[in-house]
């Protein structure tokens, strides 16, 4: 592939015919690759063929009679002698998952009870822990303040709006005199007007 060289189409070399080497060089590499391929398609014709099938080649001069048919006929017969076991197959069956609520036996199994010596020994010990250790780890072995009087408890004071002005909302600015009287203007024409004539109009709908 290094003897290919680029040219340029129209350009005449005076070095030699360059477009000739490149086809001489690109129809070697043709024939190396058909090669390769036919070895490749050989080799896996003969490793695809069963032991049984490779029969040697027939000598058609030899006065012996070949035996390459009857071979083949006697493999032929016995693939079809075998017995052939059809396999059945069954789509899978539901998987039933056991319950514990249900099923007792898959439930944890209880505790065994204390012995009554033990529930004893364990109240001595929490009745030690409780009435000597504890106060004395919280008090650091000081003696207990006495403890002084409780805060009073005082009426809460929630503002209510009714008596708090403060809390009301702000009341909206008058209208002026112009805008009060152009609302009645419009509730005059509305009223005398536009209203009867939308009555009318239902009436006659209906």
């Amino acid at each position: 592939m290094s003897d290919i060289q680029p040219t340029i189409s129209g350009f005449i070399s005076p070095y030699g015919d360059y477009n000739l080497r490149n086809t001489q060089a690109l129809s070697g590499v043709s024939h190396i690759w058909q090669d390769f391929f036919a070895r490749a398609l050989a080799e896996q014709s003969g490793a695809v063929l069963p032991e049984s099938l490779n029969f040697p080649p027939v000598d058609i001069e030899s006065p012996v009679e070949p035996t390459v048919g009857s071979d083949l006929l006697a493999h032929i017969v016995s693939q079809r002698e075998c017995d052939v076991k059809d396999n059945e197959i069954r789509p899978p069956e539901p998987l039933f998952l056991p319950i514990a609520e249900f099923e007792m036996d898959l439930a944890d199994k209880p505790f065994p009870p204390f012995p009554a010596e033990e529930i004893v020994a364990q109240q001595k010990q929490q009745d030690f822990e409780s009435g000597w250790v504890r106060p004395i780890v919280l008090t650091a072995g000081q003696p207990l303040p006495e403890a002084g009087p409780a805060p009073q408890p005082r009426p809460l004071h929630l503002p209510v709006a009714e008596f708090e002005l403060d809390l009301l909302d702000k009341p909206f600015p008058p209208f002026s005199p112009e805008e009060l009287v152009e609302q009645q203007k419009q509730l005059d024409f509305d009223n005398g007007w536009a209203r009867p004539i939308i009555l009318q109009n239902l009436r006659l709908a209906a």
